[in-house]
């Protein structure tokens, strides 16, 4: 029987996001959005959703005078994300 896949992390876009912040210590919104090519709109609800599973954290600020959102995986993110990369495994022959 193959592993259950955290449907949370099964969204592709979510995927990506856990994937480059697992990669790195922090990720600014504009720097997601461009290596996922995703909306601004998209992005930020799937940034949402993931902040609101204790995945990630988000910080608001400035930068200068401009608006500056930062994120960070968290460690029940980077377990979660590891447990999923772990459960995916399984489903391809060794």
């Amino acid at each position: 029987m193959f592993p259950k896949l955290d449907p949370l992390l099964h969204s592709e876009l979510r995927l990506a996001v856990m994937s480059i912040l697992a990669g790195v210590d922090e990720a600014d919104f504009t720097y997601l959005r461009k290596q996922t090519g995703a909306t601004a709109g998209n992005l930020s609800v799937q940034i949402d959703k993931l902040a609101a599973a204790n995945y990630i954290t988000v910080e608001k600020g400035f930068q200068g005078k401009m608006p500056r959102t930062t994120c960070r995986i968290t460690p029940d993110g980077q377990e979660a994300f590891q447990q999923y990369v772990d459960a995916l495994r399984e489903y391809f022959p060794q």
